[in-house]
C-alpha cells in the first residue's frame, strides 16, 4: 500500500509537471515574448496572464494582460528596484502599457504577423536618462513561424522603434529569436536584440547588441518558469558574464 501511494504521488507530480504553460512541445499556449522582445504570440479571447519578473538590485516587475479579442491584447505593468531586501523601494517612473494586434495567423506557408506598442522596458528605470536600462520596444512589428522538427522549432524576427530617445539615439531597431522545444514541457530560447537604438555616444550600449538565452519549463496548468541569462556579450560592460533573471507566468481564462 505504501509503494502504491508513492507511485500515485509520482504520477500526480508528473501530471502536474506535464500540465502545460507556454514551454515545451505539448503546450497549447503561445509564448508572447522571446526573452525581452515580443513574439507574434497572443492571448485568446478572455484569457489573461499574470507575469512576475525578478531581476538585479532586488527588482520586481509585475504585469497583467488580457485578450479582449482573439486578435487583440492589452497589458499593464509596474515595478521597481529594491523591492526585495532592506533598501527603500525605488519604483519606476510610470506604469508600462502594451497593445498587441495580430491581423494574420500562422499558416502552413506563412508566419503569424503582429504589431503594437509596448512602453515597458527591462531592469531599472534611470531617471537621469529618462529610459530603462534595456529600452522598451515601443512601436513594433514581428513575424513568427513554427516548424515541426524533433518537437517544435520556432523563429521570430521583428523591428521596433522605442520612444525612449532622451539619449539622442532615435534609430529603428531589429531583433531575432529562436525557440527549440527539448521535451514536452521544456524549451530553450535564444534572442538577439541588435540594439541599434542603444549604441551612440550617449547611450548605455557599446554597439554589440544584447544576446540573451532562456530556459523555460511548464510547471503546472498555465504556469511557466523561465531562467534567463541576459547581455551575455556584455553590451553594457557588466562585471559578471551575464545578468541572471527569473520570470514567472500564469495564463488563465475568465
Amino acid at each position: 500500500m505504501k509503494h502504491f501511494k508513492i507511485a500515485l504521488l509520482i504520477i500526480t507530480l508528473c501530471k502536474m509537471t506535464i500540465a502545460q504553460g507556454t514551454a515545451g512541445s505539448g503546450s497549447v499556449l503561445e509564448p508572447r515574448f522571446i526573452v525581452d522582445m515580443p513574439t507574434a504570440g497572443i492571448l485568446d479571447h478572455l484569457n489573461y496572464s499574470v507575469d512576475v519578473d525578478f531581476y538585479n538590485s532586488g527588482g520586481v516587475l509585475f504585469g497583467f494582460s488580457i485578450g479582449l479579442l482573439n486578435t487583440l491584447n492589452l497589458g499593464l505593468s509596474y515595478g521597481g528596484i529594491n523591492l526585495i531586501g532592506s533598501e527603500k523601494p525605488d519604483w519606476n517612473k510610470l506604469p508600462g502599457m502594451s497593445l498587441k494586434i495580430r491581423p494574420l495567423d500562422e499558416t502552413e506557408f506563412f508566419p503569424a504577423i503582429a504589431f503594437g506598442f509596448d512602453s515597458q522596458g527591462r531592469e531599472e528605470y534611470i531617471d537621469s536618462l529618462n529610459r530603462y536600462k534595456i529600452k522598451s520596444p515601443g512601436i513594433f512589428l514581428v513575424f513568427s513561424k513554427n516548424f515541426t522538427y524533433a518537437g517544435f522549432l520556432s523563429f521570430h524576427i521583428g523591428s521596433n522603434y522605442s520612444l525612449e530617445r532622451a539619449d539622442d539615439d532615435k534609430d529603428f531597431n531589429a531583433f531575432i529569436g529562436i525557440e527549440k522545444t527539448l521535451t514536452s514541457f521544456l524549451s530553450l530560447i535564444a534572442e538577439y536584440n541588435l540594439a541599434i537604438n542603444d549604441s551612440n555616444n550617449k547611450a548605455l550600449g557599446k554597439g554589440n547588441g544584447y544576446l540573451n538565452f532562456a530556459l523555460r519549463t511548464s510547471v503546472g496548468n498555465g504556469f511557466t518558469i523561465g531562467i534567463n541569462l541576459k547581455d551575455i556579450v556584455k553590451n553594457q560592460n557588466r562585471i559578471s558574464i551575464a545578468n541572471r533573471t527569473i520570470s514567472i507566468e500564469f495564463i488563465g481564462k475568465m
